[in-house]
């Protein structure tokens, strides 16, 4: 026993002894550390927090040349570099990465991810599309089908943007319900585009099927109706709309007027446009009206009567435009349709793009039913 504690009473001084000696090595460790970081890193971040871009990839690239087996130097300067539009030198960046033997797996799947970045930027479609390809099954599965998804969109290759969705939505990411629609929708044009009526027909089918509340496939194929001189099939259509979707309706109503001329539906037609404009007035279904009721009277009388409730310009040029014209009346109804002219636009609730004819899809930020069916000046 006495043996025992004097060993004891000889280990504790020297495990003190041991710890001390590993504390002061971890110590001087660490201030190397700290030393051989390199200050160029530092002074990027800050120029970089500051808006100065340009100094701050020369930072980052003396950064890297003192440090080249730093990952995330790598990472900050492609990013810089992509958003600064120097596309090449940020795809250089990301291929050095993924060329490293020592690079993490999940700093190489991060890499691949910002390399395909750079390709769309570029314009490289093709390959963006195997760089994103590429990702399937790892951290950036998702994230990677939904940029297939607006990749897809935007060369319109609509069968694969629908694959996309579909795949997307199995996977419990979102609904895409909407936006598979309007897939099979653009099918449906590209389809009547080619003269192929079996294939339109089915096309949109498969859009009714896949959003049975959306109003696109309606109107579409009303549309189709329409012109193909099949009238009361078209007002059968538009009217589910009209019942459906009165904000949409709004977009055919003079369509449907004509529809409804050519199919001896006036009466009809005129009472349910009457019953919709109480609720929701507005120029599309005036003038639809206007189309069914051509009495001059009560035409002057609606437009009068619509400037009251709505003083808008197109409204006082159709008002204008009932009375007697004058050299000076000429003058002044030019004058105010050439100011109703921007007001008379559609105009994308998510990116404030304008445009004269309603888009599904916004011609500037690709958003999907972001156009409000009604005109800038009615909003």
């Amino acid at each position: 026993m006495d043996f025992d504690l004097q060993w004891l009473l000889l280990a504790l001084p020297i495990a003190f002894a041991l710890g001390w000696i590993g504390s002061r090595i971890d110590l001087r460790q660490w201030k190397r550390e700290q030393k051989s970081s390199p200050k160029a890193y530092y002074q990027g971040l800050n120029l970089l927090l500051n808006e100065q871009q340009d100094k701050a990839i020369d930072a980052f690239i003396e950064a890297v040349q003192r440090d080249p087996d730093t990952s995330e130097l790598h990472f900050a300067l492609g990013n810089l570099f992509r958003r600064r539009g120097e596309f090449e030198r940020a795809v250089r960046v990301h291929q050095h990465l993924m060329q490293r033997a020592d690079l993490p797996a999940a700093d190489r799947v991060r890499a691949q991810y910002a390399l395909a970045q750079d390709f769309v930027k570029a314009g490289l479609f093709d390959r963006a599309e195997e760089a994103y390809g590429a990702l399937a099954g790892t951290a950036f599965d998702s994230e990677a089908r939904l940029a297939l998804l607006q990749l897809h969109e935007r060369s319109r290759d609509w069968r694969a943007a629908a694959d996309d969705a579909a795949k997307l939505e199995s996977a419990g990411t979102a609904s895409f319900a909407a936006r598979i629609a309007h897939h099979w929708c653009e099918l449906a044009q590209e389809a009547d585009d080619r003269g192929d009526a079996a294939q339109a027909e089915a096309a949109l089918g498969r859009a009714r099927e896949i959003a049975p509340d959306a109003a696109r496939p309606g109107i579409q194929a009303g549309q189709r109706h329409a012109s193909a001189g099949r009238h009361a099939e078209a007002l059968t259509a538009w009217n589910e709309i009209r019942r459906r979707h009165p904000a949409a309706f709004n977009l055919v109503a003079q369509d449907h007027a004509r529809s409804a001329l050519a199919a001896g539906q006036t009466a009809e037609a005129l009472a349910s446009q009457q019953a919709i404009y109480a609720q929701q007035p507005s120029m599309n279904l005036l003038h639809a009206i206007d189309l069914l009721d051509p009495d001059m009277a009560r035409t002057a009388a609606r437009h009068r009567a619509h400037l009251a409730q709505q003083p808008t310009l197109s409204a006082a040029a159709a008002a204008l435009g009932d009375e007697p014209a004058t050299p000076t009346q000429a003058s002044v109804m030019a004058a105010i349709e050439q100011a109703a002219r921007p007001l008379q636009r559609y105009r994308c609730a998510a990116c404030a793009f304008e445009a004269q004819h309603y888009f599904w899809q916004c011609p500037g930020c690709q958003s999907w039913d972001s156009y409000p069916p009604q005109r800038v000046e009615e909003m």
